[in-house]
């Protein structure tokens, strides 16, 4: 494989199209200005390099990147790309991923608005994640131990399971389809509003109006901590432990629980509504 090491690299497509390379202890910044670094790329390594230039890596094709850092000024770091293996990096610039396919980040911290839009194959692992708008329409992604903290995630992903993380959101897989979520936190308001067989097991709930206008939902052994008017107008089978703090109008199935404070049933249920309410 050819290699490129120890150097600075400012230029316009600076290592465009490079085939079977290995790209070591590189910096990509400079007075020329240059995008588009590692465009169109196919089987190269990238380790220990530091990326301050914009779009390095569009088009790209079984790449590992190890120990890397992109900074902010790095806008739009993966973009069309496919097989590309992410390890000890930081992704700090805005919409570091975008329509990408199989792409698999391990032990990595990520501070990107508007992060993973319409990926498919996405596998994170390990990850630190700070977002604004987080995973739109991404499909058949496998997340295991992410600490994340960012509004609007998750909105109409579809075929996904997360495990052992820590989701601190807001207005989170909404109209998500196929979604499983197994032994984590999630916390925020209005969760899954519209979302279709989203099924959480062994998690714990925190948050205002969760649950509402929901096809197909399951909840198995979890918990609900500061959840009001949860549930409204929903398809539910819920097996909560504790309490709930108020349930509203619920459409279909059953609700679960240990106590719940309230219960509200008001003129605007729907008419065929046969939701059983169970205190254990």
């Amino acid at each position: 494989m050819k290699e490129f090491k120890n150097l600075v690299l400012d230029e316009e497509r600076a290592l465009y199209a490079k085939h079977d390379a290995k790209i070591i202890n590189c910096e990509f910044s400079g007075i020329a200005d240059g995008e588009s670094a590692l465009k169109e790329c196919k089987n190269i390594t990238v380790k220990d390099c530091v990326f301050k230039l914009r779009y390095p890596l569009w088009h790209a094709d079984m790449a590992k990147i190890i120990n890397c850092r992109m900074t902010n000024t790095c806008r739009a770091a993966l973009w069309y790309d496919k097989n590309i293996n992410i390890k000890n990096c930081e992704l700090l610039g805005i919409k570091a991923l975008r329509e990408c396919n199989e792409i698999v980040i391990d032990d990595s911290h990520i501070d990107s608005s508007e992060f993973a839009w319409r990926c498919s194959g996405l596998k994170l692992n390990n990850c630190v994640l700070t977002a604004e708008y987080l995973f739109f329409m991404s499909k058949d992604m496998d997340i295991n131990k992410l600490d994340m903290n960012g509004k609007y995630s998750f909105q109409y992903v579809e075929n996904s399971v997360i495990r052992n993380s820590n989701l601190d959101t807001k207005d989170a897989f909404w109209h998500c389809k196929n979604v499983t979520v197994y032994d984590s936190v999630i916390k925020g308001e209005y969760l899954a509003w519209y979302s279709e067989n989203l099924r959480l097991v062994r998690c714990k709930i925190i948050g205002t109006q969760p649950l509402c206008y929901a096809k197909g939902l399951v909840l198995e052994d979890c918990e609900m901590i500061d959840c009001d008017l949860a549930f409204e107008y929903s398809q539910v089978q819920a097996d909560i432990n504790g309490e709930i703090l108020s349930v509203k109008n619920p459409l279909s199935g059953y609700i679960k629980a240990n106590k719940i404070h309230e219960i509200v049933i008001d003129e605007n249920q729907d008419e065929n509504s046969d939701c059983n309410i169970i205190l254990k």
